[in-house]
């Protein structure tokens, strides 16, 4: 919603500073130059992305107006689901796990969360690292380090629409110089003519450079960077994994090991200590009641 109310007020700023200084409005309406910018930066686009990051660019900017992928209640299942994982792990050893990251669908575990299990890369990231526990026999170092590679590699996936995004608003005020420079050809083939059309031409040809530099500092980068942030918010739900699991491995209670994945969201998505001592009770008591 902030995407769209930012380029509301970008919209509303430029146009209206202009119509003060006494512009004519009409006169910012070449759709010959728009075409030129807007069509060769699609096309350059099309060209230098595989198919699936045009269809992550696409799912990206739906998802941005959906709001974060992760909200302070999923944080408070995910949290749950990693304490739960570690106290089956405390009670019957890591074997114990077996049949749950096997079948996580059918697992009693996670499908106490089933909101948690349709994020299929998080629970499959969860699983593949238990995997690693289980028949690895990896130390703390180790598994930390693989983590940390998948990690990055699922990060640079995850980037790579917000990027392409970037980098053809970094083409924007480029292409504005290509239809200025084809306007200003334009006019020179208007010389000896009418002064009042080469007057036109000059003032349509300077609107292709304005239509560039604004689309790449108004509204296309902002979006790149919506989409960037975005996805680095989503991510933490990869990084909680990740400490929580090493916390695990080097010994740390169950309590504790969550407590330092809790530690890593962002502040107004994670759930205070108290709510999340809450929840524990109140499934505790479910469980025994069941």
């Amino acid at each position: 919603m902030l995407v769209l109310i930012g380029s509301l007020v970008v919209m509303a700023c430029v146009l209206g500073g202009f119509l003060l200084s006494h512009g004519q409005i009409l006169a910012l309406w070449q759709p010959n130059e728009l075409m030129i910018i807007g069509g060769g930066a699609i096309g350059a686009f099309l060209s230098a992305n595989p198919l699936k990051i045009v269809k992550g660019v696409g799912q990206n900017l739906i998802a941005l107006f959906k709001g974060p992928k992760y909200r302070k209640q999923d944080y408070v299942d995910l949290l749950s689901l990693l304490y739960d994982i570690f106290g089956v792990m405390r009670k019957q050893g890591l074997l114990g796990l077996e049949s749950h990251i096997e079948d996580p669908q059918s697992s009693s575990i996670f499908s106490a969360y089933p909101r948690l299990v349709k994020e299929h890369h998080l629970i499959e990231f969860i699983t593949d690292c238990l995997r690693l526990m289980v028949g690895g026999n990896m130390n703390p170092h180790e598994l930390e380090q693989l983590l940390e590679v998948e990690l990055e590699t699922h990060h640079h996936e995850a980037e790579a629409p917000a990027m392409a995004v970037m980098k053809m608003a970094d083409a924007l005020p480029g292409f504005g110089i290509v239809a200025a420079v084809l306007g200003i050809v334009n006019t020179m083939s208007q010389l000896g003519g009418d002064t009042s059309q080469i007057g036109e031409h000059i003032a349509g040809a300077l609107v292709g450079t304005f239509l560039g530099i604004l689309l790449c500092y108004g509204f296309i980068g902002p979006l790149g960077a919506a989409m960037e942030s975005r996805v680095q918010e989503d991510g933490k739900a990869f990084e909680c994994v990740k400490v929580a699991l090493l916390a695990s491995l080097r010994g740390y209670n169950p309590k504790v090991s969550v407590e330092f994945a809790r530690k890593t969201l962002s502040p107004q998505a994670r759930p205070n200590f108290q709510d999340f001592e809450d929840h524990l009770k109140e499934a505790s008591r479910a469980g025994a009641s069941a």
